[in-house]
């Protein structure tokens, strides 16, 4: 039987080491090379926006003839714009131009994530650039998993058309707490959270679910509902997991009734 002085101490360590090493827990980029070439089969213009501190994050901007608007989409945890950028041509089909960035770290982006307020500020300053391409009122934010949080902090700060979250956790320390409950919330550097978001969202805001999702409890959308307003709503979809919503029908028919409203 281990004592419980030592006990302790394996404890404190296991905290240490999860606090420490969080990014590598949290985050799995694939690197690109700064030569690699983007092939998509639609027009897109690769940019380089350059954050406070001089790192440059890489983005791709999909474009349409005739714009309705500008879908800003922020992704999930792992994989770059190598392979988030598929998703580009459900929303231009639909007539929005897309922009998509890569975080600190991920595909040609430079720097490394080390902590939620820098995460914030470098999606805040790509928002910024991006208004001076659109107006504001035709803007609309979307976040994917990881991504839903940067952007429900982002429509809490700023007034886009809509918001849209795909398979959102109600916080990700409530994620965190829901599967690794021996980990106290004090120890999340990235409690990123949506319920307190969506409650300064003066913009509609519009949940979508997996009712099969198994990394993203179903559940945490079920207890973002309760702090929805009057014009907000959820949408669950029956038999999604958690990857490739985007290229599920039922999504593809609601986003499009959504978007041509």
């Amino acid at each position: 039987m281990i004592p419980m002085m030592l006990f302790s101490v394996i404890i404190l360590m296991a905290y240490g080491l999860v606090y420490a090493f969080q990014e590598k827990l949290l985050f799995f980029p694939e690197k690109l090379k700064n030569n690699f070439l983007f092939q998509f089969d639609q027009k897109f213009e690769e940019m380089n926006i350059r954050m406070n501190d001089d790192i440059s994050l890489n983005g791709l901007l999909f474009k349409t003839d005739h714009p309705k608007g500008l879908i800003f989409y922020l992704h999930g945890n792992a994989g770059s714009l190598r392979t988030w950028g598929g998703v580009a041509e459900v929303f231009t089909d639909l007539g929005y131009d897309l922009f998509i960035l890569d975080y600190r770290g991920y595909g040609k982006s430079e720097g490394t994530i080390q902590g939620q307020k820098q995460m914030y500020q470098d999606v805040q300053r790509a928002y910024d650039v991006l208004k001076n391409r659109y107006p504001e009122q035709e803007i609309i934010l979307l976040g994917y998993s990881m991504g839903t949080g940067p952007a429900s902090k982002l429509a809490s700060v700023n007034q886009p058309k809509l918001l849209i979250l795909q398979a959102p956790y109600y916080s990700l320390s409530d994620l965190v707490q829901h599967y690794f409950p021996i980990f106290p919330s004090f120890l999340h550097k990235y409690p990123f959270e949506n319920f307190r978001h969506i409650q300064k969202c003066n913009m509609p805001v519009v949940i979508f679910h997996g009712e099969q999702d198994e990394v993203i409890y179903p559940g945490s959308s079920l207890k973002l509902k309760e702090h929805f307003k009057k014009q907000d709503s959820l949408i669950m979809l029956t038999g999604q997991r958690h990857n490739g919503m985007t290229f599920n029908p039922e999504y593809q028919l609601k986003i499009k009734e959504i978007l041509n409203q």
